[in-house]
């Protein structure tokens, strides 16, 4: 009965869920016994799919890694055990600081959520295919915002250090700008004191920049993305046409030939 439980995969996505609600709510000031409780809670569900762990690997042994989100499900719960050693032996959180991590490791287990998304198989060969793809286009969008990040420090490093201050200020920086998140606030703020003649090039220079990076570079990356997310469909409606094109090829030729 047990055994059949933990094979359930309704029981598990309602462990799963509980789990995401638990988590949840534990993240409002609820009171000392009521976050008790909810720990307790949170750790037994913990405890219950480490035993869901064990039950697969004694049913289908190395069959059950052949799965590539028995695999996934595998690596949650081993990040989630830590946590659930220092409460069981009450270890606190003062007394080793890297045991935070472990704590905030036991969320990771509402990731097991995903695989019980219809179509989330097909949603994932997509994306792998898309980032194979883009993979080269993806690079270079990379590699120029690097470049742009490094001459825009050496640029406006004096004039505005909050931005440029250093190539790793700057590269975010003009991250921002590429995705169109505060595109004017910047040029605004670097071109303080400067002069007109100073203040126009700057702006032209940052015309550049959004045109360059914000809106024809995030397009091409997007466009490429989209275009091999869906290249799946687009294949099977070719196959098909070329199969009823070469149907109705054989039907010509067998009415030519009576």
């Amino acid at each position: 009965m047990i055994k059949k439980l933990f094979l359930n995969d309704n029981f598990i996505l309602f462990l799963i869920i509980l789990n995401s609600v638990n988590i949840f709510i534990g993240g409002f000031d609820n009171g000392s016994r009521n976050d008790f409780i909810l720990s307790l809670v949170d750790h037994a569900i913990t405890f219950l799919f480490i035993c869901e762990l064990l039950v697969k690997l004694n049913e289908y042994g190395k069959n059950y890694f052949i799965s590539n989100w028995n695999k996934f499900d595998f690596a949650l719960i081993l990040l989630s055990i830590p946590a659930l050693i220092t409460f069981a032996f009450s270890v606190e959180i003062s007394d080793l600081s890297f045991l935070l991590v472990f704590r905030v490791m036991r969320v990771f287990k509402s990731f097991r959520f995903l695989k019980f998304i219809p179509g989330i198989d097909n949603l994932i060969r997509g994306i792998n295919r898309a980032l194979k793809a883009s993979i080269i286009v993806l690079l270079g969008f990379i590699v120029y915002i690097f470049i742009i990040g490094i001459f825009s420090f050496y640029l406006f490093k004096e004039s505005s250090p909050e931005y440029f201050g250093n190539p790793l200020i700057s590269l975010y920086s003009i991250f921002k700008i590429f995705t169109i998140e505060g595109w004017f606030e910047i040029p605004e703020k670097v071109t303080e004191g400067l002069s007109a003649l100073n203040s126009f090039f700057t702006f032209i220079y940052f015309i550049f920049v959004v045109l360059s990076g914000g809106i024809l570079g995030l397009s091409l990356v997007n466009s490429i993305f989209v275009d091999a997310m869906v290249s799946d469909n687009n294949e099977d409606l070719e196959k098909k046409i070329d199969r009823l094109e070469t149907k109705i090829d054989n039907l010509l030729n067998q009415k030519k030939e009576f």
